[in-house]
């Protein structure tokens, strides 16, 4: 009887291994659904792409020889960007223009075979559709969304392991800012508030840097707006009355502006000085778990005062992307 059985087993296994999840093979056709619905088919493994957006991907996932062109605010504007083609030269890729003005003559030159962009302006996106290329229109609005792109991106550059590898250090840091708040009481939680390009110009319910907020323990007294931003009036901030304000890293004010614009003074945020500029990084990236590690510290430095930020960080950095955090200066 025990014979048989091991039998059984032995026979069982032998069938399980034979059957296996289906493989997508080098120059396979995958089909893709983008932000705006638009269905792309495209072989795969890309080897000649143009990121217009989320060039902080490249890095992530080390695909920089399949990578053929950037924008131009990757060179302006991106740490991680200048750093990398800075140290290896070989790196910096041809510049396209930039999300609100793509060349299309370099793109020809270029003749690439896929291009990640933003759904900015999809008149943009179809004509360059109707010229035969590519374009995968991305804008994630919550890190379920962001995941998913990074999955995507590493299914189409041949990189699975290595995007299941970040999504699950992002996850993970993610998760360890969520089980510290958890401490925090409702009543006792911080009302907080991103402000950006203006000063009035709030986060509301949809997005990422809202998401974060509300991961870091911050309640948001415009998340009953369902858009992800919109201007109000000074009364309508006056009434909020936030504890901390966060301001966008790209925003050309920073707290500064604050302190120093009387009409602001009797905010509390204002009053006791907790107003912080965020970095120049794009939240489309996996370094938007350690945006939401700084803001949960600013708005409970009590309840994170064991915690090393750079060490966290450089930890996360290496794992990421394979380079130190100390050599940045973004976050302090």
């Amino acid at each position: 009887m025990v014979r048989r059985v091991i039998i059984q087993i032995l026979v069982l296994c032998l069938l399980l291994s034979s059957f296996r999840a289906p493989e997508v093979h080098a120059g396979a056709l995958v089909f893709l659904k983008d932000k705006l619905g638009r269905k792309i088919k495209v072989k795969i493994p890309v080897k000649r792409a143009v990121f217009v957006v989320g060039y902080e991907f490249i890095p992530a996932l080390n695909i920089w020889n399949q990578v053929i062109g950037i924008s131009r605010w990757a060179p302006q504007f991106c740490d991680l960007y200048k750093y990398f083609i800075k140290k290896y030269p070989e790196y910096e890729k041809p510049t396209i223009g930039t999300g609100v003005n793509i060349n299309v003559e370099s793109l020809f030159k270029l003749k690439p075979d896929f291009i990640i962009t933003w759904t900015y302006n999809p008149k943009v996106i179809n004509f360059l559709s109707e010229l035969g290329f590519k374009v995968y229109a991305i804008y994630p609005d919550s890190i379920k969304e962001l995941f998913c792109v990074i999955k995507t991106l590493g299914k189409i550059f041949g990189k699975e392991n290595r995007a299941k590898r970040v999504i699950a250090e992002t996850k993970k840091l993610l998760n360890f800012v969520k089980l510290r708040v958890s401490k925090v009481p409702k009543d006792k939680r911080k009302v907080a508030i991103y402000v950006g390009m203006k000063p009035t110009l709030v986060g509301c319910k949809v997005g990422i840097s809202e998401e974060l907020l509300r991961i870091a323990g911050g309640i948001n007294p415009f998340e009953s707006i369902n858009r992800r931003e919109a201007l109000v009036s000074i009364e309508d901030i006056y009434k909020a009355n936030p504890d901390v304000i966060f301001i966008w890293g790209f925003a050309r004010y920073g707290p500064k502006y604050f302190y120093t614009h009387p009409e602001w003074r009797y905010i509390k945020a204002v009053r006791e000085h907790r107003i912080y500029k965020l970095p120049e990084w794009s939240t489309w990236s996996p370094r938007s778990a350690l945006v939401a590690l700084y803001m949960a510290i600013k708005m409970y430095p009590n309840l994170f005062k064991d915690v090393d930020f750079k060490k966290i960080a450089d930890r996360f950095y290496l794992k990421v992307f394979g380079i130190h955090y100390f050599n940045f200066s973004s976050l302090h």
